[in-house]
């Protein structure tokens, strides 16, 4: 059991810091702020892989990776938005963890998709309302003059959001349906 928890929290540190090589190395920059990364991939993985306590940590642990690397601050309240907020909720995938391990160690690989599908998206939902709202509020001046300011953030903020998803969707349905031991599902156990 104590085996297990240190590697549990090793895994976490981990994947931690792996998220946030990934956000300094973009597929794609946005101009002010945001970019289409793999930088959710490895706090979904924790999420799909030990649940959601351990998904909010990792994402926690991002938020405080980026807080430290990439500070851009306007008010405290754009930090608990575009930072903490946003990357800790990445962990909200792992709402659907039981049913990820569930279906790959039945071999149902259809309701992994689905499954992986819903967790990526509550997850990447939660940090895109978060940098949506902090847009309105923090960064409407960035608007092009006759844009409504609402119309603006989502646009912006879908740009590089939308396709982050998409892309941490697909890689984390092909490495957990391949490779099910990443999702703690030994292989034997897997159909």
């Amino acid at each position: 059991m104590r085996n297990s928890k240190i590697q549990m929290m090793v895994e976490i540190a981990m994947c931690a810091a792996l998220a946030m090589v990934f956000d300094l190395l973009p597929l794609f920059k946005a101009p002010q702020g945001g970019s289409v990364s793999l930088s959710m991939l490895p706090v979904f993985l924790i999420a799909f892989r030990w649940g959601i306590k351990q998904g909010l940590i990792t994402g926690l642990l991002l938020a405080a990776l980026q807080l430290v690397t990439n500070f851009y601050f306007v008010h405290p309240i754009q930090i608990l938005l575009d930072y903490i907020i946003a990357f800790t909720g990445l962990g909200l995938a792992g709402i659907v963890y039981k049913q990820v391990k569930t279906n790959l160690t039945s071999g149902n690989k259809a309701a992994v998709t689905i499954f992986i599908i819903v967790g990526t998206f509550i997850g990447s939902l939660v940090r895109f309302i978060c940098h949506y709202i902090s847009g309105i509020v923090f960064f409407g001046s960035y608007a092009p003059k006759g844009t409504p300011v609402s119309l603006y953030s989502l646009v912006y903020n879908a740009w590089y959001m939308v396709p982050s998803f998409i892309i941490c969707a697909i890689i984390l349905i092909f490495l957990l349906s391949t490779a099910p031991v990443l999702a703690n599902v030994k292989k034997n156990q897997a159909a």
